[in-house]
């Protein structure tokens, strides 16, 4: 007589992080790889790029943030950095850890080439603000490039709603300039290529929030509000 098991789920591997350790516990006493003290004086006349991109995401209703509407799925794809274009940067980091001042490791591809850069969360902010449009909540956070990156700089990665209108826009802000590339082959690549690959990835960061936003509000319950931000 012959019994036939159910087979078994096969064993999943180890969470990227995991997989990374060595590289993200390697960036954990890295610095900054250029002055953020100075960063004021960091314009287009000094030899830096400044940007802006913003999109706009589905509306609320006037008032604070709704509990499961767009604001907070967007924060919640912000928190897991999911916005990026997988095909061109990936984030790696601890996931349990806290958001302020999280290091990750950034695996960026480019043709058949692979990088691995680091980086660290340098603020959080959660705010309300005063705007001649009216009152807005703000929710988001920024990162510093450290040692070893081919760029220097801060990108700031932001969430607003408008709580009068019930607006919610999803904005990046980045001051950066190129860093030092030892390797000639790769300066020569990146001169070429780096400045379009950093508006390729504002552009479709823009378009993935937009699209996760809305799959997530999709299954979204019945609303509520967020609590105010504290202060």
């Amino acid at each position: 007589m012959s019994t036939s098991a159910t087979p078994k789920p096969a064993a999943a591997g180890p969470a990227p992080w995991e997989q990374y350790r060595a590289r993200l516990e390697a960036y954990a006493n890295a610095k900054v790889n250029y002055d953020f003290s100075r960063q004021s004086e960091y314009t287009t006349e000094t030899g830096w790029r400044l940007d802006d991109y913003e999109t706009d995401l589905p509306a609320e209703a006037p008032g604070p943030p709704e509990a499961r509407g767009s604001f907070a799925a967007a924060q919640d794809v912000l928190r897991r950095y999911a916005f990026p274009p997988p095909d061109l940067i990936t984030g790696i980091f601890r996931p349990d850890g806290p958001l302020e001042n999280r290091i990750m490791l950034l695996r960026a591809q480019f043709l058949f080439f692979k990088f691995y850069f680091g980086v660290r969360v340098s603020g959080v902010t959660d705010e309300e603000r005063a705007t001649p449009h009216g009152p807005e909540r703000v929710w988001g956070y920024g990162y510093r490039t450290l040692e070893g990156h081919f760029e220097r700089g801060q990108i700031d990665f932001t969430i607003h709603k408008n709580l009068t209108s019930g607006a919610v826009q999803f904005r990046i802000h980045a001051v950066s300039q190129p860093g030092r590339i030892r390797n000639p082959f790769y300066w020569v690549g990146f001169k070429l290529f780096g400045r379009g690959l950093q508006r390729k990835f504002a552009r479709e960061s823009l378009r993935r929030m937009k699209e996760l936003v809305a799959a997530e509000l999709e299954k979204a319950p019945a609303r509520q509000t967020l609590p105010a931000p504290a202060g």
